[in-house]
């Protein structure tokens, strides 16, 4: 048994010395390639290295301020992979994730693109991609719904802000980095895709089979609710939102005076920051609308309104809710504190960091949070939200069977127009709020801001008054 040992003592002495030659070496390589890559050592100093002796590690520690110990650490992990995982896993794998498992683990929309993902996310932008139309997150380590997109699968569905997506096709989700969730949403339309999700409330997980679409979403939907009193939805922030707003606006005040507007907000994801700016400026005149800092100059900007404004003076009711986030929050809260219109829901998502997407050199992309935004009163709504002005929940209206709703005439099928010329289209014994409650109240407000704000008729005179004083 010594003798057995004795003999295999050098073998491990030798293999142990060929391993730590190894970790020497790797760590070595990929120190100089960090130093090289964030740039702490002038190339010009390193291309003196035979002039000039080279300097010890600590000297090397001391300038660069890079932890040699942990890069050393790294290169010892990634060697032990190597040579001991149960499955050989390739050198351009290992470091992908390592990039990947960097980024992930700094905030939750920070994170490695590769060329395919990149791809995905600039199609999002354009509104143009093939899924079932949810923008998803995570949150408290667990993968979930943010908003789904308007006529999409997923709205269609019934999927609301907040449900945990606790598996894709039989996988658990609780392991999936989120570009690997939304990985596995994605694919061809017309394939089905099973979701195992849970509701707050709900003590078991339903699934749900939806199938996927090319989904070509327009990001702005407008129409009259009565009258005089205007709708427009915001489903998500894509490049040409800003211009898709200003054509809806332009068609909803043809018909006449614009009474009052309702800005739909709720299940907006976010989006395009530019665009966000440029639909607040078309409600704002002058002012702020949102300023952003970060740790670079150049991450810091301000964004103000322009005098050339399309609805400036129409009075607006705002709606958000859990599902507003990111660019919506940038509109609602530049709206709240220029006073310009009046918020209603509930507390918005509080997703306040700005990310920008960097192609890299080998065709993939970097998607990483480099500033924070602040509305115009210097508010930051990360992780807060944004408070409504005024609070209403969602819900719906029933009418009772024995409420004064009865039958009348319009509510026949085909009756006759009343023939006045500007009647509704609308039936005035189904108020909105039948649908939904939350749009029904944000009209009742627009109209009782209207007799508010009407000016009174100056009261004609009585006979008495009018009457020529007896001669």
């Amino acid at each position: 048994m010594n003798s057995s040992r004795l003999k295999q003592g050098p073998a491990r002495a030798d293999l142990l010395a060929r391993r730590a030659d190894f970790v020497h070496t790797l760590g070595a390589a990929l120190l100089s390639a960090l130093v090289l890559i964030v740039g702490l050592v002038p190339v010009a100093q390193a291309q003196d290295d035979s002039a000039a002796a080279a300097p010890t590690q600590a000297e090397q520690d001391a300038a660069n301020g890079l932890p040699v110990e942990d890069v050393q650490t790294f290169a010892e992990v990634f060697e032990r992979i190597k040579r001991t995982y149960v499955e050989q896993v390739d050198d351009k794998t290992l470091l992908r994730n390592a990039m990947r498992g960097m980024l992930s683990q700094l905030d939750p929309h920070s994170e490695y693109l590769d060329a395919d993902a990149f791809q995905n996310l600039r199609e999002s932008t354009e509104g143009e991609f093939s899924g079932v139309g949810i923008e998803v997150g995570l949150r408290d380590d667990q993968l979930t719904v943010i908003a789904p997109i308007d006529d999409t699968p997923a709205a269609r569905a019934g999927v609301q802000p907040g449900d945990r997506i606790m598996a894709i096709d039989g996988t658990p989700t609780n392991n999936l980095s989120l570009q690997e969730a939304v990985d596995l949403m994605r694919g061809e339309a017309g394939t089905d895709i099973e979701l195992l999700l849970l509701r707050d409330g709900e003590q078991e997980p339903r699934d749900l089979t939806l199938t996927r679409e090319s989904i070509q979403s327009e990001s702005v939907s407008s129409r009259l609710l009565e009258p005089g009193y205007g709708y427009l939805r915001i489903s998500q922030f894509q490049s040409r939102t800003g211009q898709q707003t200003r054509d809806a606006l332009d068609s909803l005040m043809k018909p006449g005076q614009l009474q009052g507007l309702v800005l739909d907000l709720r299940n907006n994801p976010g989006g395009v920051l530019s665009s966000a700016v440029d639909v607040a400026d078309q409600f704002l005149s002058s002012g702020l609308v949102v300023y952003t800092k970060g740790r670079l100059t150049d991450d810091d900007m301000r964004f103000t309104a322009h005098a050339d404004t399309t609805a400036p003076d129409v009075p607006l009711v705002v709606l958000i809710n859990g599902g507003s986030a990111s660019a919506a929050e940038i509109v609602a809260g530049a709206l709240q504190d220029q006073g310009r219109g009046v918020l209603m829901g509930t507390r918005s998502f509080g997703k306040g960091s700005v990310q920008q997407v960097m192609p890299l050199g080998n065709g993939d992309g970097l998607k990483l949070t480099t500033a924070r935004y602040y509305t115009p009163s210097g508010r930051s709504i990360q992780a807060e939200g944004i408070a409504p002005d005024v609070r209403v929940v969602s819900g719906r209206l029933e009418v009772e069977e024995n409420s004064s709703f009865q039958l009348r005439e319009s509510n026949l099928r085909g009756h006759l127009l009343n023939g006045n010329p500007d009647q509704a289209s609308d039936n005035p014994d189904t108020p909105v709020a039948a649908n939904d409650y939350q749009l029904g109240e944000a009209l009742n407000l627009l109209k009782a801001l209207n007799v508010v704000q009407r000016p009174r008729a100056a009261s004609a005179p009585t006979t008495q008054e009018s009457a020529e004083p007896a001669p």
